[in-house]
């Protein structure tokens, strides 16, 4: 699953490739996230007078960043989902205080663990009149990927070189927002409709007099834009370069395989701060 490092990560080799700099590692932003959202004395010293219960936590640090990682599945980026780019390669219920704990460590410990996989970095813009972001790059690849050399990779492929706009400039900056999506579960789809909505992207193939086509929508895009499978697959295959009429879609021959994959997403004013912790030396 993407998680808030991913994306500080992305933001970081942007921000050091316009500003002429050496990026952190995935490695260094992971064990300086962990010390920046860690418990303060003070913190842990209020939170044990607030409250007699030995269940009580502390407050973590900037409670705006860790709103992120709780928040992050109620938000919508419907534009940058819905005009993903590929890289063509080969091709629960509710628990108590104590079973969430072991749920999070679980769940940070399958992060640390995870070390390659098929990704997605989107750019976002954010404008302060407007809230839905408008799409600024957007590119993945379905072959697994090295995190460490892949997202920073993606992180600048996506923002420079996606044909569909021209390269982000270091003065963007503080309107941008980045998604990173990891990408798991492929299957062979037993036919068109053989798909979830909310639950499955797709990668759709096919053949059109004489020609090929493929696209692919992220796991977000139908339910973000209200579509019906029909009206999902029409719009991708679209998107592909089909151009027959929307009502004979059935007719073609789709070769469809879904996966699934969760997005985490930050804005530059979230990397700013942490930015500017690190280089405080905190």
């Amino acid at each position: 699953m993407a998680s808030v490092e991913h994306c500080l990560y992305c933001f970081e080799a942007l921000a050091a490739h316009l500003e002429d700099r050496k990026p952190m590692t995935l490695a260094e932003v992971h064990k300086s996230w962990a010390q920046y959202v860690r418990p303060t004395e003070a913190d842990t010293t209020t939170a044990s007078s607030s409250s007699s219960s030995s269940s009580s936590k502390p407050a973590k640090r900037l409670p705006a960043l860790r709103r992120i990682t709780e928040d992050s599945s109620s938000s919508s980026a419907a534009s940058s989902a819905s005009n993903s780019t590929l890289s063509l390669g080969p091709d629960t219920p509710a628990t108590s205080t104590e079973e969430e704990d072991d749920d999070d460590s679980s769940e940070e410990e399958d992060e640390a663990t995870l070390t390659e996989s098929p990704l997605f970095v989107t750019w976002n813009t954010l404008s302060p009149h407007d809230s839905h972001p408008s799409l600024r790059g957007c590119i993945g690849t379905f072959e697994a990927q090295p995190l460490d050399a892949g997202l920073s990779s993606y992180a600048l492929i996506s923002a420079l070189q996606d044909t569909r706009f021209p390269p982000i400039t270091a003065r963007e900056l503080p309107s941008l927002e980045v998604a990173v999506t990891l990408l798991t579960d492929f299957e062979d789809a037993a036919d068109a409709l053989d798909w979830d909505l909310g639950t499955h992207g797709l990668r759709i193939a096919f053949h059109y007099h004489g020609r090929r086509y493929g696209a692919t929508y992220l796991p977000d895009v139908a339910v973000e834009q209200g579509w019906t499978k029909e009206e999902t697959l029409v719009s991708l295959m679209r998107k592909a370069g089909w151009v027959g009429r929307k009502e004979r879609w059935g007719e073609v021959g789709l070769d469809v395989v879904r996966y699934q994959g969760k997005k985490e997403r930050v804005g530059y004013a979230d990397f700013k701060r942490w930015r500017e912790w690190v280089e405080g030396g905190k």
